[in-house]
């Protein structure tokens, strides 16, 4: 019965001391958390640049921190998040115009192939409908001019890179670069 009616506070020395840790824990956790944020969207980040890769990548250069390894306090810890998630949406962004793009251009060929002698002379490359390898899709008269002067109109398909061919062969590898 003694210990239920005893004040905590009274002649407890830790007592006076756990305010003061208080704000020590709350800055503890609000690094934690903002560590995990920036581990979150550098995860992010890093995906987005694994997809933007077979596109051509993205057009940004990494942010330079500093020189010197230290420990940031929370207004940069906060300020290299938004400058995080800031990329991470500007990479989305490049993705999705790019894919919109490539999309566009294969609807593009498709038309190409069922009626050429409409988009006479024109040229798609591989990479522009996300394709790998430098093929390019062109429309092209049979037969040269006879075959234009008579609308004969056919879509080809370019071999790919013949200098990257002739490089393998010049230094003696097999296959394509």
């Amino acid at each position: 019965m003694e210990l239920l009616e005893h004040d905590s506070g009274a002649g407890f020395p830790g007592a006076a001391v756990a305010p003061l840790i208080a704000p020590e824990r709350d800055e503890r956790a609000a690094r934690r958390s903002l560590r995990l944020q920036i581990d979150k969207l550098e995860r992010e980040l890093a995906d987005a640049f694994v997809t933007a890769f077979p596109m051509g990548g993205l057009d940004e250069e990494p942010p330079r921190w500093g020189a010197t390894p230290r420990l940031l306090d929370l207004g940069e810890l906060e300020r290299v998040r938004d400058e995080l998630a800031a990329r991470v949406q500007a990479a989305r962004a490049s993705i999705a115009a790019r894919a919109d793009q490539q999309a566009a251009c294969r609807v593009a060929l498709e038309k190409m192939l069922l009626d050429p002698g409409r988009y006479r002379f024109v040229r798609i490359a591989n990479r522009d409908i996300g394709e790998p390898g430098c093929g390019v899709w062109h429309v092209r008269p049979r037969l040269g001019l006879v075959g234009m002067l008579m609308g004969w109109w056919e879509v080809k398909l370019s071999s790919g890179c013949p200098l990257a061919n002739a490089a393998c062969a010049r230094d003696g590898r097999r296959g394509r670069v």
